[in-house]
């Protein structure tokens, strides 16, 4: 009887129609199994691949993603752009806190979003594959944080602002030493699964107080060669 009766469940289940999502929901379906797709396998499988994945005909697919590039895009939205919150933005220019504390509780709650295996996987694929997705975040990071974090500094050293003069290539290079090497902790840590010398809270807090004792000594003499120039 127990034989019986499982046939008849599965027989059952079999016959029951198929559920319909919305149109909504089925976007959100394509657009979050093909975000864990390129975060397994990268840009060179298709989006027939895709489709067999996520047990959909490829032209459902393109239905709401007219082509792979429409997909890619709309997969950096989401991961990328779509998990930047805008108070990251007040936190950083918060006068009333000290700078290093801002920024300790800035990278803290930035680690806790880019070091997700999807982001950094992705991250990395487009980078071999040569996609626009790492020159959009690159420029979207210089624009929302790294300005923003060398104005500051300039702010604490006494320094013109960004609005009397822009940050300088030197500025942008000598932040992007210390930010890059917030990212590579993450990489090491999640793809490498190499062993990290301090927990992250202890390497956040050593990386903003080195980053804090050299970076203004950089910004003061490239600003101040700058105005003596002018």
């Amino acid at each position: 009887m127990a034989g019986a009766a499982r046939r008849a469940i599965v027989k059952t289940a079999a016959a029951r129609p198929r559920q319909r999502l919305s149109s909504v929901d089925r976007r959100k379906q394509i657009l979050q199994g093909a975000i864990s797709f390129f975060a397994e396998h990268g840009f060179d499988g298709g989006t027939r691949d895709l489709a067999k994945q996520l047990g959909v005909t490829q032209p459902l697919i393109y239905n709401y993603f007219p082509t792979k590039d429409d997909l890619i895009r709309e997969v950096y939205q989401t991961v990328y752009v779509g998990r930047w919150r805008a108070d990251w933005s007040d936190l950083i220019g918060d006068h009333s806190r000290p700078l290093r504390e801002r920024l300790i509780e800035f990278y803290t709650r930035y680690t806790e979003v880019i070091f997700s295996p999807d982001w950094l996987r992705i991250y990395l694929f487009s980078g071999l594959k040569g996609l626009q997705i790492n020159a959009m975040w690159i420029s979207f990071v210089e624009d929302h944080l790294i300005r923003r974090i060398c104005n500051e500094i300039r702010r604490e050293q006494g320094l013109p602002s960004a609005g009397e003069m822009d940050i300088t290539a030197a500025e942008l290079e000598a932040f992007w030493l210390f930010h890059s090497g917030i990212f590579y902790y993450g990489v090491r840590r999640e793809i490498y699964k190499s062993p990290v010398h301090l927990p992250l809270p202890s390497f956040i807090e050593t990386s903003v107080l080195a980053m804090l004792t050299a970076l203004p000594a950089v910004m003061d003499d490239v600003v101040r060669e700058r105005l003596a120039l002018a």
